[in-house]
């Protein structure tokens, strides 16, 4: 087709479509949904009348009229639009009212000057508009309810937090958060953190419930001499030597008890995945102090002198 050149011999020219449906993807292709109202236009010099007919997706290749998509343009069916006395012509293609059913994709409208299908365009004057069908989306706009969360583990006091931010400790509940899918993770000191995914629904009350594992760390207990009982944190299990596996990671205090020995007490430390040796030597206690009691005077020895030296006197006196 001529378009816009200098002699007397131009037909018509194409100037624009507007899609009120959609914006325009691409240079010289407009984007619709099916079910949209297409207004196309442009000019025609030297033709009282423009024939149109679209071919695409699932359609006869030589095209079908814009108006009822059964009638095909090798038939001699074409949409015809008059064109006004400033050579200007106008088409709202429904597609919606086009007597049969769209697929979604590509198509081109074909504007000839005259009835002619795609077959024979050689002889004809023409131009093309490339429009792209897509299918139309319903969307509902419906009010969001947030949701409750509630948050529980088996032992009070974990901290929670929820996608990295900290919310506060168990037992814990979360009014009015927005429904999606969270990261919660439970963690105490001592225990092995717990992570896992939870999903607020709209209106709804989720519970979690969260089994804290304690972290565990082995004992070895030594007394010099053994035999020794031992109590952790005041719970009697068993004497020397001893071996505790199993013991929850931190500090404990350790008392050892054994007869005719100073009983001892010592803050021991359990780490995690390690056995601790632990060597306690016991102090024997002191023997009973005993107090030797005597009479107040003269000690006997001096007593037994003193009457001799007066036996003495006596017979030299004599």
């Amino acid at each position: 087709m001529k378009i816009l050149c200098n002699t007397q011999t131009a037909i018509f020219i194409i100037i624009g479509c507007l899609v009120f449906a959609s914006g325009v993807s691409a240079a010289g292709e407009i984007a619709a949904s099916i079910g949209d109202t297409i207004p196309m236009s442009g000019y025609s010099y030297g033709s009282s009348t423009v024939y149109l007919f679209l071919t695409g997706p699932n359609l006869p290749v030589n095209g079908v009229a814009l108006n009822d998509i059964t009638a095909r343009a090798d038939e001699g069916h074409f949409t015809e639009v008059s064109v006004d006395g400033n050579d200007h012509w106008e088409y709202p293609w429904a597609t919606n009212t086009i007597g049969g059913r769209l697929d979604g994709g590509t198509y081109t409208v074909w504007v000839v000057n005259g009835p002619k299908d795609r077959s024979l365009l050689a002889k004809a004057d023409y131009s093309t508009i490339s429009i792209r069908l897509g299918t139309p989306q319903i969307k509902v706009n419906s009010p969001v309810i947030p949701g409750t969360l509630v948050l529980n583990t088996s032992l009070d006091g974990a901290s929670v937090i929820i996608d990295g931010e900290y919310r506060g400790s168990t037992p814990l509940i979360i009014e009015r958060i927005e429904p999606g899918t969270y990261g919660v993770t439970f963690s105490r000191f001592g225990y092995k953190k717990l992570s896992t995914p939870v999903r607020v629904e709209s209106g709804k009350t989720t519970e979690v419930s969260g089994m804290l594992i304690p972290l565990t760390g082995s004992l070895d207990i030594i007394t010099i001499p053994d035999g020794a009982r031992i109590l952790l944190d005041t719970i009697n299990l068993g004497v020397t030597p001893i071996s505790l596996p199993n013991m929850t990671v931190g500090n404990h205090t350790l008392t050892v008890l054994k007869e005719r020995y100073v009983s001892a007490e010592r803050t021991v430390t359990v780490v995690e995945n390690r056995t601790t040796q632990i060597t306690i030597s016991l102090v024997s206690a002191s023997p009973p102090h005993v107090d030797t009691l005597r009479a107040a005077g003269p000690a006997p020895a001096t007593l037994i002198a003193g009457f001799f030296t007066i036996l003495l006197v006596f017979r030299y006196l004599r």
